[in-house]
């Protein structure tokens, strides 16, 4: 829930700009995450082990991959498209999209990292545990990513200490 006191204090242009900030910066977590499991998942095939895998773990490699690569489409366009829209009056559009972005971005990456963690227990394990593994971590970024955040109640912003004078009593 955005901080009431920081919306009456700042413009609206100064608000965008301050949520266009955010979310690039938080985007930023996300890009480095889903950069490791791409570059990790780009040498799979030039493994020894590679040629073990059976038609299923080669299909659900190869959606991991693609959700990979899709998540970094969808969580790199916000940084395009500040790019190629910097000054141009499009702020509170851009961090529209922005903002669908990277909740669509997201939820690509907890599937490829549901898929990886699957293909990786297969390899491990078996079927069973691999379907296991997957089902729990997939269950638990819907808890943890979804859940929990639309769970959240908006809560009053306290009022701010009152300000003390120089021979301590309080200020009007």
């Amino acid at each position: 829930m955005p901080d009431e006191r920081a919306d009456s204090e700042e413009s609206p242009a100064e608000r965008a700009n301050r949520e266009l900030i955010e979310l690039l910066n938080e985007l930023r977590v996300a890009i480095t995450g889903v950069q490791v499991l791409f570059a990790f998942l780009l040498t799979v095939p030039f493994t020894q082990r590679f040629e073990d895998l059976d038609a299923t773990d080669r299909r659900v490699y190869y959606l991991a991959v693609i959700s990979t690569a899709a998540s970094t489409l969808f969580l790199i366009a916000p940084t395009a498209h500040h790019r190629l829209r910097f000054r141009s009056g499009v702020k509170e559009p851009l961090l529209n999209v922005a903002n669908a972005f990277a909740i669509v971005g997201v939820a690509l990456l907890a599937i490829a990292i549901t898929l990886v963690v699957y293909l990786i227990t297969d390899m491990l394990y078996d079927a069973t545990a691999a379907a296991v593994a997957a089902a729990c971590l997939a269950g638990g970024f819907v808890i943890v990513w979804l859940v929990v955040p639309i769970a959240y109640r908006p809560e009053p912003t306290p009022p701010p200490p009152a300000e003390e004078s120089q021979d301590g009593s309080p200020t009007a």
